[in-house]
């Protein structure tokens, strides 16, 4: 693989674990709101206006970052039945078919879901609800794990492409 492309690959994958394991340590913001929440409800008979849609909103941000490194770490569903009938030549074009398709996709949802982030920042959209927190910041999770998604793919598309033998997704 050329050094240039290798250094984007590289680079490419430490961005999205970075974020897999910022989305991980969330999970520590989220069982503590859930576990106050059920304590308040169930053991003081006064649940909370806010614990359960904190949890919601954390929880989003927390499953779509960890997508692009999931995505690394070929941990995503397959269609593992058809996969192990195939040469592993077949599973190679299988799967530069499939970046594409991948990359194609997190483009056109990035497209659309961007202008949506904007116009949630700017127009300091809250939730409505009855504790009514500001939303944009959970909103713009989803055009920020998108491009990671979409750079993730086309690394993977390079070293599949390049035959990157050398390279062992867990070790990355």
């Amino acid at each position: 693989m050329p050094p240039i492309i290798s250094a984007f690959a590289r680079a490419v994958t430490a961005v999205s674990r970075a974020a897999f394991y910022l989305a991980a340590l969330s999970i520590y913001a989220i069982v503590p709101v859930m576990l106050i929440d059920v304590a308040m409800r169930y053991v003081f008979n006064s649940p909370t206006v806010w614990a359960m849609e904190l949890a919601v909103l954390i929880f989003g941000p927390y499953f779509l970052l960890a997508g692009p490194y999931v995505l690394h770490l070929k941990g995503h569903v397959a269609m593992d039945i058809i996969r192990q009938r195939l040469s592993p030549g077949a599973g190679r074009v299988l799967d530069l078919v499939n970046m594409p398709i991948i990359i194609a996709f997190a483009a056109i949802l990035l497209w659309y879901s961007w202008p949506l982030a904007v116009d949630s920042w700017n127009y300091g959209e809250t939730s409505f609800s009855a504790w009514n927190p500001p939303i944009w910041w959970a909103k713009a999770a989803v055009p920020l794990s998108l491009a990671l998604m979409l750079a993730q793919a086309l690394a993977e598309f390079l070293r599949l492409l390049f035959r990157d033998s050398g390279y062992e997704a867990v070790a990355s």
